[in-house]
């Protein structure tokens, strides 16, 4: 089965906040994961630059930190998340309005936008969608974890991710679990909180 981009959010099997992402792709599958200490970017590979003329889409900042909140998203809007969050905005609104502002992606596809959003101090995260049909943002209760997807699994899913690393969470989408059964993974990144956030891809 084919979901596009997905995304998951909650708590560990060991009740630590985590945010996965993944990129399965089958129009233009020539991507890696770049990470710096609180940024995470999906970019073309060496050679391959010239595909952002074909779809301006496909290069984006996927998670940003701010302060102790993480974002992860599948598109240009982390950004917009983030610099609500940091400049005062609380977590639900900030996701919300920045998907309603942003809308789908207006490829031949539609593509929605999928976003997650973490706080670890007093533990708070929502997780959300917007299509060219519906928006929809959902909380993630404490000690549970959802994922997402741009096709096919377009409403939150309750899943179990049994990781203890950032590594482990990058993994664990990319093709363990639930997620092994999702075709043409490409690349993911995943963060997870322990005492600070942590960040690992897998190409």
């Amino acid at each position: 089965m084919y979901l596009g981009r997905i995304l998951a959010v909650g708590m560990s099997k060991e009740d630590e906040p985590f945010l996965a992402y993944r990129v399965s792709s089958r129009s233009f599958p020539n991507r890696r994961t770049k990470i710096s200490k609180k940024t995470a970017s999906i970019v073309p590979k060496e050679g391959h630059e010239k595909d952002i003329f074909e779809n301006p889409y496909i290069a984006y900042n996927c998670l940003k930190i701010v302060d102790v909140i993480a974002v992860m998203t599948n598109g240009s809007h982390t950004d917009v998340i983030a610099d609500k969050i940091n400049s005062g905005m609380n977590l639900k609104d900030a996701l919300t309005l920045s998907l309603f502002t942003m809308d789908y992606e207006k490829d031949k596809y539609n593509t929605p936008r999928i976003a997650g959003v973490v706080n670890p101090d007093e533990y708070e995260a929502y997780i959300g969608i917007i299509t060219h049909e519906k928006i929809l943002v959902e909380k993630v209760e404490y000690g549970t974890a959802k994922f997402i997807s741009t096709y096919q699994q377009q409403c939150p899913k309750s899943v179990e991710f049994p990781v203890e690393s950032s590594k482990d969470v990058a993994e664990f989408i990319f093709n363990k679990g639930e997620f092994k059964n999702f075709t043409n993974p490409v690349s993911s990144v995943g963060t997870i909180y322990n005492g600070e956030w942590t960040i690992d891809s897998i190409n």
